[in-house]
């Protein structure tokens, strides 16, 4: 049955997410009135200027205030939260039905305008939070089971792959692009989900393509015509291989540069005032007006193509025919318009395929700064196919009638050389391979799969080594709980072991304790689990107790019911029997305050609780002395009797699998089952980063590679732990009063 319910989910969810793709499409052409205002305006060059930039600028506007408004979490791309999420952080408001409005309309809104923004990680984004919302409708009809943790994160993975696989119509690459951007590990039985999904909401979308009459049958996006007999030449390879390195270093110096506008922008208190949220708006409106004027086809946009959008340039740059000759601009023999753009009297094609890829680069690294949904896949894709045209037309120009291979003559092919290059400038960016599969799915051939595969895994090496992928850069630069990948230049990591990063100040509580030392320990430390030790001699690891347990504990031992016990205790002592109780029933709140919190005295949290007449107030003072004084009896709270240890010696490339896969926060460090100190994603983080020279956390010394990995545990530590297993083997934790409860946690 289950099954069944997995099949109408993900039909839903696809059927969902093709409609959302078609109708925003439809929305942006709609939008897109800045070309029929420019063009009906052409007897005025200033009203034609004012209504090509006004009109961006009104509705970029319009989207940061609405998003701002409405749902803050909705600004940005959506895959750096996304990947949070799946690794098992929650993000408050982001998968929201709120957040879902402000996305889809704030992303509409962007798109339409004009500017270099892509819709890939926003949809990915869009179909978390329909995947979310959808588990909520359906739980009331199959049951609580859509409510489960391990299920939603099953079908937010899916819904991750319907996302990229639905916004390209390229379900195989997209599933693959959102397992490479969002995890870490991947659950093999979450694969088919994704495919399923991704599928059936491709085929969807393009169903709809062809009952809107835009397209006679279901084709690729960006289909191409490449000849299949020869679609290249061995000695081409190099020539590939050079750009696919070409495109790892500008995929780097594209993330360093979003990364370094971003950090400028956060350090400008003047348009990030919060009292004056108006000013966050200034900043998008003057982005989208140097933009807008720069790419004014009658002033500079005439030399980079401005008039056109960015599949108009697709199509363009995706040709198979060669645009020039020895430097030549070439007359077209064909009369689209997206080909006419690309010429100009003065200039060949070359300067203004240099002047295209220049402007649109720092065009997008700025664009995709600005606090509107919009992502960045789509214009890094563009300007990856700029260059590898570029590189293409060199090629053909250096040789103009073919490489000669077995007496016969094959023309270079300009078209092949900007799929290569697309697909290596987004995988630099993104540190993926998949997007070789996903400019196969968007083309409709797969000639060139070689000299694709070639140019993105050297990109990827080159871009890996220099600069973290775009996401990874806005989950730091937003300071996101995230643990960085043990990439290339991570050798010497290997060597690391937790003694060396672990933080030995570690906060516990004894078997012993009495809950002032509890209502110390809430007040002081901010932790949301505290280990629980058998005593501070032994310092012998018995298990681990959430913070919200120890503050039902405190609590309950200064609960209301107790101190209205005592009161009646006092009264019927000084022969007042009732009168004292009775009043102090009578002016209680009808709700108990059994909340204790952490920055407050929970001492004084309970005793508001009550009403307690003048009389007694010393009694009661010294009567909560007394109950803090006591010992804590730890059987009326939950006890994790197996927090997840590691030893002294576990290296640090392990410590990263097991965070990694399991999804950690901490893990207690124990030795011979004495806890020893703690290791949490921070110090793990600043270990991999090589910044471990905070407070708290020991350096490695110089010469610790050269410590002896082969000594054994000594006959004095072998027979000390056979003493403390044969001294503590009847020691008993305290265990819940219900057993099966226990069972049932344990499982």
């Amino acid at each position: 049955s289950r099954v069944g319910e997995d099949w109408i989910f993900l039909i839903l969810l696809g059927l969902l997410m093709a409609l959302m793709n078609f109708f925003v499409c439809l929305c942006v052409c709609v939008c897109a009135a800045q070309k029929w205002m420019y063009g009906g305006l052409d007897s005025n060059m200033l009203l034609q200027y004012i209504a090509w930039v006004t009109y961006p600028v009104v509705l970029i506007t319009f989207s940061a205030g609405f998003t701002q408004i409405l749902a803050p979490q909705a600004v940005g791309s959506g895959i750096p939260e996304m990947k949070t999420i799946l690794r098992g952080v929650v993000l408050k408001e982001y998968l929201t039905f709120k957040t879902f409005v402000a996305k889809v309309i704030g992303l509409t809104c962007a798109l339409g305008s004009g500017m270099p923004l892509g819709k890939e990680g926003p949809f990915v984004h869009v179909a978390s939070l329909c995947a979310a919302l959808l588990s909520k409708f359906m739980a009331p009809l199959f049951g609580g089971i859509y409510m489960n943790e391990l299920r939603n994160t099953e079908m937010l993975s899916a819904a991750c792959a319907v996302g990229v696989g639905c916004c390209f119509a390229a379900p195989i690459g997209g599933v693959l692009f959102s397992i490479e951007v969002t995890s870490t590990f991947f659950a093999v039985r979450n694969y088919w989900r994704g495919f399923f999904a991704a599928t059936f909401s491709a085929f969807i979308f393009r169903v709809l393509a062809v009952w809107n009459q835009e397209e006679e049958t279901i084709t690729a996006l960006f289909k191409t015509r490449f000849r299949l007999d020869f679609p290249f030449d061995l000695q081409e390879l190099p020539a590939f291989a050079i750009l696919g390195i070409a495109c790892g270093f500008g995929g780097a110096l594209f993330v360093y540069l979003n990364r370094l506008i971003v950090e400028c922008m956060r350090k400008q208190k003047t348009i990030n005032n919060p009292s004056l949220p108006v000013r966050r708006l200034v900043y998008p409106a003057l982005v989208t007006l140097l933009i807008s004027t720069l790419t004014f086809p009658p002033g500079f946009g005439q030399f980079m193509a401005g008039q056109l959008t960015q599949h108009e340039s697709l199509v363009a740059l995706f040709d198979n025919r060669t645009w020039c000759r020895h430097g030549v601009a070439e007359e077209f023999d064909y009369v689209s318009h997206h080909h006419h753009a690309w010429k100009h009297p003065q200039v060949n094609v070359f300067i203004t395929l240099v002047l295209f890829i220049v402007m649109k680069f720092w065009m997008s690294a700025v664009a995709t700064t600005m606090p509107v949904p919009c992502g960045a896949f789509m214009p890094v894709f563009l300007i990856g196919a700029a260059f590898g045209r570029l590189v293409g037309e060199i090629m053909a120009t250096m040789f103009p009638d073919g490489i000669h291979a077995d007496g016969s003559v094959y023309p270079i092919v300009p078209g092949g050389y900007a799929v290569v290059g697309a697909a290596a400038l987004s995988g630099a960016v993104t540190h993926t391979v998949s997007t070789a599969v996903i400019v196969f799915e968007l083309t409709g051939q797969i000639s060139h799969i070689l000299p694709v595969m070639i140019a993105v895994i050297l990109a990827n090496a080159v871009a890996q080594s220099l600069q973290p992928s775009l996401y990874d850069s806005i989950i730091r630069i937003k300071k996101l709980p995230y643990l960085p990948e043990l990439g290339m230049g991570h050798h010497e990591k290997y060597n690391i072991r937790v003694e060396d990063i672990m933080v030995r100040d570690v906060r516990y509580i004894t078997l012993t304790s009495c809950y002032r030392d509890l209502q110390e320990m809430l007040v002081t430390a901010q932790l949301k689990t505290l280990a629980l030790v058998e005593s501070r001699d032994s310092m012998i690891l018995l298990g681990s107790i959430e913070r919200l347990q120890l503050q039902s504990l405190l609590s309950l031992q200064l609960s209301r019911l107790r101190r209205l016990e005592y009161l009646r205790q006092l009264a019927q002592d000084n022969g007042g029997r009732d009168r004292p109780a009775s009043r102090t029933t009578d002016s209680t709140p009808s709700s108990p305050c059994a909340r204790v919190n952490s920055s407050s005295n929970a001492l004084c949290s309970a005793f508001r609780c009550v009403i307690v007449p003048s009389s007694f107030s010393l009694q009661v003072a010294e009567w909560e002395e007394q109950q803090l004084d006591e010992p804590v009896d730890f059987k009326n709270c939950k006890i994790d009797p197996a927090p997840f240890q590691l030893v002294e010696q576990t290296s640090l490339h392990k410590t990263h699998t097991i965070f990694s896969l399991l999804g950690l926060d901490h893990a207690y460090v124990t030795s011979m089952g004495r806890l020893v100190g703690v290791v949490s994603l921070k110090e793990l983080r600043k270990a991999i980063e090589g910044s471990v020279t905070v407070t708290g956390v020991k350096v490695r010394p110089p010469l610790a590679s050269f410590r002896d990995n082969g000594n054994n545990a000594n006959v004095s530590e072998v027979t000390e732990l056979h003493k403390l297993c044969i001294r503590h083997r009847g020691l008993s934790l305290p265990r819940e009063p219900n057993p099966p409860d226990v069972e049932d946690q344990d499982l």
